[in-house]
């Protein structure tokens, strides 16, 4: 089996953790036709009343533009890669079982399965720990 592994360039911006933030934001995307793939909001603990939105992707002057006009910055972390390929029972225990033995810290893990593929955001902290993770992924797709 083999997997697809893409690294994903975040936007982000900080948003009140209320009705409508995230749509404001989203509606001037659309505007300038922005198709995103990925999606995240995700409230602030520490700072009652706040959330953040992060986005992707942002591509072209006019989504540039858009993106900034509403407050939205390219983000350096969280470090975002998109992996996918053929869904089997087991396959997200397998990676993460892998990439934990390798000591390798996941800032935060999303998967999703459609029919018989698989769709997965992962985050790390660190370039090199997004490196090891990319290199024993290719492993555990050869060992299956």
């Amino acid at each position: 089996m083999s997997f697809k592994w893409d690294r994903v360039h975040v936007w982000s911006v900080d948003i009140k953790d209320e009705t409508g933030a995230a749509s404001s934001k989203l509606a001037a995307l659309a505007q300038a036709g922005a198709n995103l793939e990925f999606i995240d909001t995700q409230r602030v603990p520490s700072n009652p009343g706040s959330g953040t939105l992060t986005v992707a992707p942002i591509t072209g002057p006019a989504q540039h533009k858009a993106a900034r006009a509403v407050g939205l910055h390219e983000a350096e972390t969280p470090i975002l890669h998109r992996f996918e390929g053929d869904n089997q029972a087991g396959l997200a225990h397998r990676v993460t079982k892998a990439w934990e033995l390798a000591n390798i810290s996941l800032h935060g893990l999303t998967m999703a399965v459609l029919g018989s593929k698989f769709v997965g955001y992962v985050s790390f902290d660190t370039a090199d720990d997004a490196n090891r993770a990319a290199q024993i992924l290719a492993d555990v797709g050869s060992s299956t």
